[in-house]
């Protein structure tokens, strides 16, 4: 019986990665895919090599390394300028016109462009672009510091312990698993960023999951508004992350489903502890050294893995900046400048929505990302030189010198971290001065 169990869920997980499924999905939103009709072959009269960007290899065409697209050879005449190309339309198989389209981001890795799709539904192509980017990192670089200083400044450093520890287990995970991304053709790529990076689990919908959810749990009874509305809310961000993963070709089914269990499982565990976790940091003398240790360390595991790709960077990135948050929500509390609502005035309820309330917000979040990008340009271009001369590595290619362990953990660690003890902790003093807060 056990045996037969196991077999049947083998078995079922196995069809769920089959990249077919993913091909049949993008075919039913509309998303085409420009393939030649028939296999080329190369000089040496062998078959071209079909896209599998878990290996990390590249194709060498005319002594220049050529990334592999969807599947079909890049044609030198086509455009390279990135994103939908509204202006031009070629007819489909149905009979309407077809928008033709390019990835938006050049690959992390390669810098390959990625090859051209078309596109018959532009309503669903921007739908799941913006689902993609709730999940991407950058997203996160801008909620967080604007939940931080409008809305809830303790919601907001929980989530962002949250985000950090679930980016690193997802992160880790997939360099453990080492699983390709989804075979093109079929499948279409109508986003190559991360397509030489592994794939299993997803961690778009990990973060995807997590992040909705622990905010739904975090502000329910906190806040007042109805359960149904929030739970609404976190499910439709999630599903619509999940999904979009598989419409850009980045994942199979089977990975965004284990992305989105395996999100869960964490946040079950980090819920129960996160008061605690935030109490440390705020209270415990020993709560800074705590905090440059374990995340340092976790960055190293991280970056042991596995060679070098940008998720080694984006890991880093995520635990620099819990390390700064951490240690700057340690300062605010030693300071007395952490003002949290005491447990009397619970729930919260919003305030009127004003033109001042408006005009505020809106000024502290333009003047506070305005002092983040500042501080991260300045960091940013202190801290390459500084490690390229300290380890003998030469300062004119930027991209190959990251590519060295030594190099970019300690840059990621060091600028993000600064960037995260600013906006917790430098940004809310300034407010404070220009009478913002």
């Amino acid at each position: 019986m056990a045996n037969d169990f196991v077999k049947t869920f083998v078995q079922m997980c196995s069809y769920l990665q089959e990249p077919c499924h993913v091909a049949r999905f993008q075919k039913i939103c509309g998303v085409k895919g420009t393939f030649p009709d028939k296999a080329t072959k190369s000089d040496s009269g062998l078959p071209e090599q079909v896209d599998c960007p878990g290996l990390r290899k590249r194709l060498q065409q005319g002594g220049h390394s050529v990334g592999v697209g969807n599947g079909a050879a890049v044609d030198a005449s086509v455009s390279q300028v990135n994103g939908m190309q509204g202006d031009v339309t070629t007819a489909g198989p149905d009979g309407a016109d077809a928008a033709r389209a390019k990835p938006l981001r050049r690959n992390s890795l390669t810098g390959d462009v990625g090859q051209e799709f078309l596109i018959h539904n532009k309503f669903l192509f921007y739908l799941f672009t913006f689902g993609t980017e709730l999940g991407n990192e950058m997203f996160f670089i801008v909620f967080f510091p604007f939940l931080y200083w409008n809305i809830d400044a303790l919601v907001s450093r929980r989530l962002i312990v949250v985000w950090a520890w679930n980016l690193f287990v997802g992160q880790s995970t997939k360099d453990m698993v080492r699983w390709s991304r989804p075979a093109s053709p079929p499948v279409v790529k109508v986003e190559v960023f991360y397509n030489s990076e592994y794939s299993m689990p997803s961690t778009h919908a990990m973060t995807g999951t997590a992040i909705p959810g622990c905010l739904f749990m975090l502000t329910y009874g906190r806040w007042q508004y109805p359960f149904l509305f929030g739970l609404c809310v976190a499910l439709s961000w999630s599903v619509l992350v999940c999904v979009s993963r598989v419409y850009m070709g980045m994942h199979s089914i089977l990975e965004v489903i284990t992305g989105f269990l395996y999100s869960l499982l964490i946040l079950a565990f980090f819920y129960q502890v996160l008061d605690k976790i935030d109490s440390f940091y705020m209270m415990d003398h020993y709560a800074p050294l705590v905090i440059i240790v374990s995340h340092v360390s976790l960055g190293l595991v991280a970056f042991s893995l596995d060679s070098w790709s940008t998720s080694r960077g984006d890991t880093a990135q995520a635990l620099g900046t819990g390390a700064g948050a951490a240690l700057a929500t340690h300062v605010n509390y030693q300071l007395g400048l952490l003002v949290d609502p005491p447990l009397s005035s619970l729930p919260l309820t919003l305030p009127p929505i004003t033109i001042s309330l408006v005009v505020c917000s809106l000024l502290r979040f333009l003047i506070g990302v305005a002092v983040l990008l500042v501080t991260r340009m300045i960091m940013k271009a202190l801290t390459i030189p500084f490690l390229c001369r300290l380890f003998g590595l030469p300062t004119d290619d930027v991209r190959q010198a990251r590519q060295h362990m030594k190099v970019e953990l300690p840059y990621r660690y060091i600028v993000y971290s600064v960037v995260g003890f600013s906006c917790v902790c430098v940004v809310p003093l300034l407010f404070r001065i220009l009478n913002l807060a």
